[in-house]
């Protein structure tokens, strides 16, 4: 049994018609919602029950890719331990938010493809977590600094690299070349701090 019947049949017909539309979004396969329920192995009316349109169900999947994009940068910072440098810290985060793009880019394209409408609290609250988890990353790194302004600048950086990657302005492989061009675009960012004005 797939892990979408087992959790179709233990009752989780939501949790079980994201998995298949992210399956759907990473197997380059037509999106809708009849081909989730397809996949899901539910009856195309399905999907109503817990999605009133193909939005909906894109903004359910895009809240699974934030929180699992969470877990990524929250397993880079445990992995390096207590680093001697913020450099480390914030080039582990780098590495980790492009090597997440690159590994599952269309749901990555899925969760900053539309801007965050307020009227979508979930998605909302899973952007502004993302951001958080960065902030609370930094101010230990960084004490004094202006937090928010340094993790939306950091953000930025890694978001721009990683749809670089994607787009092949840069090659996506191989991982360690990836690894050291988010590596030297850290330490570029570091070294004008101590650059003269």
């Amino acid at each position: 049994m797939s892990t979408l019947e087992k959790s179709y049949h233990h009752g989780d017909l939501r949790a079980a018609l994201i998995a298949a539309a992210i399956e759907c979004l990473e197997a380059g396969e037509p999106f809708s919602l009849r081909a989730v329920a397809r996949r899901a192995g539910v009856s195309s009316a399905a999907p109503y029950r817990h999605f009133a349109d193909r939005e909906a169900l894109d903004s359910a999947v895009a809240v699974e890719g934030f929180k699992d994009l969470r877990k990524d940068l929250a397993a880079a910072l445990a992995e390096g331990g207590t680093r001697a440098r913020p450099e480390e810290a914030i080039t582990a985060l780098g590495v980790a938010y492009v090597a997440f793009a690159l590994r599952r880019p269309a749901v990555f394209r899925l969760m900053f493809g539309n801007e965050c409408d307020d009227a979508d609290s979930e998605r909302v609250q899973a952007s502004k977590q993302l951001h958080e988890v960065l902030n609370q990353a930094i101010e230990p790194l960084i004490p004094g600094a202006n937090i928010s302004s340094l993790s939306t600048a950091l953000w930025s950086m890694a978001h721009g690299l990683a749809f670089l990657h994607l787009d092949g302005k840069f090659r996506p492989e191989p991982s360690d070349e990836v690894a050291v061009r988010v590596q030297s675009a850290v330490a570029a960012i570091f070294a004008l701090r101590g650059a003269p004005e």
